[in-house]
């Protein structure tokens, strides 16, 4: 049985890293550089780091950060974040990166998961779907959650899986920085869709909603920002929590 993970996600903008609530009131959580080591301290699995503002902006994701983070640990690290074709994947590899995380270019240009994925193996590849409720289907959004699409959920994830995606991270933007828990019921359906990972998203305020996540929603990761960045929780206590209620995890640090 797999271990499940643990994953801080940096939100950057600007060079900082940010926290919203449901994609807006955007507010500043510190230096990624800091938080990326402190977080590879304490034990986390893996880290994302995602330029919120890069699709927005047409910028490409500062290869220049990612170096710099990738000096201070020794985790696989997942970047997002502008990226549209296989030209801006290399430099991000090659500057420490493990994993690509693309989301708004791929709804644009589906053929884009096929040609990462042939370039440079499924196992670099993340698709990142954005999901609200939209009366009884699951609506995915593009451009931060700005734009939605004729994209529904779990068919998008499918055609995900079948182009070359390696993994998929779910959000819900109906649960993101909200603290209510993770969208447990879409979880369960995608991982008992799916064959490869997929990664919760949105809605972590405790520790008994990452046990959700992986227990009754399935999920190979769960990933969060807020509790994190702001002390909420600490990577080590939740681990040990999860461990003690018999997750399959690895220990954290103290």
């Amino acid at each position: 049985m797999l271990t499940k993970r643990i994953i801080p996600c940096l939100d950057i903008k600007d060079g900082r890293t940010v926290k919203g609530v449901n994609f807006v009131n955007i507010r500043d959580a510190g230096d990624p550089v800091e938080l990326a080591a402190a977080y590879a301290e304490q034990g986390a699995d893996e880290l994302v780091f995602l330029d919120i503002s890069a699709t927005n902006e047409k910028r490409k994701t500062l290869a220049s950060l990612v170096k710099q983070i990738a000096r201070h640990i020794n985790i696989p690290f997942t970047v997002g974040g502008g990226i549209s074709s296989p030209e801006d994947v290399g430099p991000l590899l090659e500057s420490g990166a493990d994993k690509v995380s693309i989301n708004s270019s791929a709804v644009r240009n589906p053929q884009l998961i096929d040609e990462l994925a042939k370039a440079f193996g499924s196992q670099c590849i993340v698709l990142a779907i954005d999901a609200r409720r939209v009366g009884n289907q699951w609506t995915v959004h593009t451009h931060g959650g700005k734009q939605p699409t004729d994209k529904k959920l779990f068919t998008w994830a499918k055609e995900g899986q079948e182009r070359g995606a390696g993994e998929i991270l779910f959000t819900s933007m109906d649960h993101d920085g909200t603290k209510s828990g993770f969208a447990i019921d879409p979880l369960a359906k995608l991982n008992g869709l799916l064959h490869i990972p997929v990664v919760a998203s949105g809605g972590a305020g405790n520790e008994g909603h990452f046990m959700d996540a992986f227990v009754l929603g399935k999920a190979d990761a769960a990933l969060a920002a807020s509790i994190f960045h702001f002390g909420e929780i600490k990577i080590p206590a939740l681990k040990s929590f999860l461990q003690q209620k018999g997750i399959n995890i690895r220990p954290g640090h103290e």
